[in-house]
């Protein structure tokens, strides 16, 4: 990427040396806006210093790293010198005598850094929070740290903590003396009377605060920016504030974090009229390959340090032919920014899951007997309903039988052939693969009788369904006898089924799975795209799929049951997932 603006004076050793390198095009982005702002100077002897004393001062806080000098890599060291280095004179009305005078404050106020997964991002960026909070002592500074709640927002101020504990004459002074105290949730210097505090990811209540650093991780996370907004609004009665946010990318459906992005990009690239704001960016364009390790270089700017070239091999080979996968292995560890994935389960996988592909209509009597579990989606009125029998192994079967049955109203068939071609509703029908109920909506009592033909004739451990379109048919059972114990309410979101979604895609890429060539379920198998929620969990994607995915739904939420059949309580268990979000 070519820088943006032409240049203005020469660059330093520090800087030339990677002008011609395309992963560094931030760094000169930075460097020629920043010499575009009218009067801004670089401040050399400040920018060696504070590069040469950081590994005497700062200690690494982790695992192998734990107490080893803070030794910057290239990539760190440039950020440092750009955020401490640019200056600018503003002018100020004097507090004493209440005449303008200049003042030469830092150019770049905002830090925007976006770095794949264990490249060290949070404990440079809580360093660089106790560099400006600690070592600039301004005298009654206000930090806050922040994440999309308290939880994760502890995680970068618990760095700045530990960086202080280990730090070399940062808690105490030559006498011994204690200078800075570390609580719970707040940081006070005593020699400037200073405070630092955790706070929530809400803006209510953070009005009338007037912070001096900003210390903001996991964008891509974000619920709203209104926090962030809201702080920097606060600045304005200090000299040099400065934010400090980073990120790895995440979902693109995720409109904060994805729109923070692309206006990070539109400032570095010069699209985005904004000096104030330094970002550094490492990751891979949309047309580079993702599976080659050269590029994984250009992502990844500490590895071999961290992360290590053995651990990304690892998760590569993880996720090689699994598109969900694959999909998290470049957010994590390429800061590729991710959507639905479509083709989910690719065709030659799912079909390669059956030892006779026209064996379906036969599973049900095969497997008589045995120990299963039933998961049923019902649709709206007119569209598909799906019952599933999930059969585990046992000692008579190494694969998970899955057993699917379809209905679809029978006064909307010929409306479904005409609209829809590339498949054969008709031969379905005709086949027994698809039945129908009479009229234009799908009489759920012939569901309810094959739930009850399948308690009858398989030891049917649980009966799954989402409540939000199941409760009459759960309803309509208990009268007709089923022990209300059996009956498993499943929501169909990522804490419910995330985890299950995940070992369906196992079983299959394993082809530990026996669907005897099901036509529907395999039509549905086809198309069935997933969506991932903010922690890369992902589900079936019924609304961007590009057609009826019930019979998956339903297999994955039998593989849910299945999985939790060894607990006790196992209406509590589904509850508890609920609750947790």
């Amino acid at each position: 990427m070519a820088a943006p603006f032409p240049l203005a004076m020469p660059y330093p050793d520090w800087l030339a040396a990677v002008a011609d390198d395309p992963e560094y095009a931030w760094a000169i982005s930075a460097w020629n806006r920043a010499a575009a702002v009218e009067g801004a100077w670089f401040d050399h002897a400040k920018a060696d210093r504070i590069v040469e004393q950081w590994s005497k001062i700062f200690r690494l806080t982790n695992d192998r790293f734990r107490g080893v000098p803070f030794r910057l890599v290239k990539w760190q060291e440039i950020t440092v010198r750009l955020l401490v280095g640019w200056k600018k004179p503003i002018e100020v009305i004097d507090p004493a005598t209440h005449k303008p005078s200049v003042e030469h404050v830092r150019v770049f106020r905002r830090l925007d850094l976006w770095i794949p997964r264990k490249n060290g991002k949070s404990e440079f960026l809580a360093t660089l929070g106790v560099l400006f909070f600690v070592l600039e002592k301004v005298n009654g500074a206000e930090a806050y740290v922040f994440g999309r709640n308290e939880d994760q927002g502890r995680i970068p101020f618990g760095k700045m903590q530990d960086i202080i504990r280990e730090a070399n004459g940062l808690m105490e002074d030559a006498r011994g003396n204690e200078r800075i105290s570390l609580h719970d949730k707040s940081i006070f210097l005593r020699e400037t009377s200073s405070l630092c505090q955790l706070l929530t990811g809400a803006p209510d209540g953070k009005h009338g605060r007037s912070p001096t650093v900003i210390v903001g991780d996991e964008i891509h996370e974000w619920k709203t920016r209104d926090l962030a907004d809201t702080l920097r609004q606060g600045t304005g009665a200090r000299l040099q504030p400065i934010e400090l946010y980073a990120s790895t990318a995440g979902r693109k459906q995720n409109r904060t974090g994805y729109e923070w992005f692309e206006e990070s990009i539109a400032i570095m690239r010069g699209d985005l009229d904004d000096p104030t704001t330094l970002v550094v960016y490492f990751g891979i364009d949309d047309e580079d390959d993702w599976t080659d390790e050269a590029v994984w270089r250009k992502a990844n700017p500490s590895l071999g340090l961290t992360p290590t070239l053995d651990y990304l091999r690892t998760e590569f080979k993880k996720a090689k032919g699994r598109p969900a996968q694959e999909a998290v292995f470049q957010c994590y560890h390429l800061n590729r920014w991710v959507d639905q994935v479509s083709g989910w389960i690719p065709r030659s996988k799912w079909a390669l899951c059956t030892s006779d592909a026209k064996s379906w209509s036969t599973l049900w009597a095969k497997h008589k007997g045995r120990k299963a579990y039933l998961a049923c989606d019902v649709s709206s009125t007119r569209d598909l309903t799906a019952l599933v029998v999930v059969i585990p192994p046992d000692d008579d079967c190494e694969e998970w039988v899955i057993i699917p049955l379809f209905w679809v109203p029978e006064a909307t068939l010929d409306e479904r052939a005409e609209q829809d071609r590339r498949v054969d509703w008709k031969k379905w029908v005709r086949e027994g693969a698809l039945r129908t109920t009479p009229g234009d909506s799908v009489d759920q009592s012939f569901v309810q009788q094959a739930i009850k033909d399948a308690f009858g004739q398989f030891d049917v451990q649980a009966f799954g369904f989402d409540p939000w379109n199941a409760r009459k048919l759960a309803g309509d059972l208990q009268n007709d006898g089923m022990d209300a114990k059996l009956q498993i309410e499943m929501r169909q979101g990522h804490q419910t089924l995330g985890g299950p979604t995940k070992e369906f895609e196992r079983l299959v890429f394993a082809g530990k799975v026996e669907h005897g060539g099901h036509p529907v379920l395999a039509w549905m198998a086809g198309h069935c795209s997933v969506r991932f929620d903010v922690n890369l969990n992902y589900v079936p994607d019924k609304k961007n799929s590009l057609d009826k995915i019930d019979g998956i739904v339903a297999a994955v939420m039998g593989i849910g049951l299945a999985m939790s059949g060894e607990e006790d309580g196992m209406a509590d268990y589904f509850k508890s997932l609920e609750g947790a979000k």
